[in-house]
């Protein structure tokens, strides 16, 4: 098991007190497109998927966020 994904699995066990960094990582690592426009937040995104994530890249990240970044991670297009 990667660094990655041993983060993957840490977020699902405590979605609290992460970075922007680590959030962005882990989005990457999993696929996903990771836009900053020089602006406040990072907006993720995955081809296909009607979701997006819209962080504040602001300390703490809150757990709803990583909470939907996980959901965007597990999404399938059934």
């Amino acid at each position: 098991m990667g660094k990655q994904d041993k983060n993957i699995t840490a977020m699902r066990n405590n979605p609290r007190d992460w970075r922007i960094e680590q959030i962005e990582s882990v989005a990457e690592h999993a696929g996903l497109k990771v836009r900053k426009n020089g602006g406040s937040h990072v907006v993720i995104q995955r081809d296909g998927c009607p979701l997006e994530v819209c962080v504040p890249a602001r300390k703490p990240i809150k757990a709803v966020y990583v909470v939907q970044l996980l959901a965007l991670i597990d999404w399938s297009p059934e």
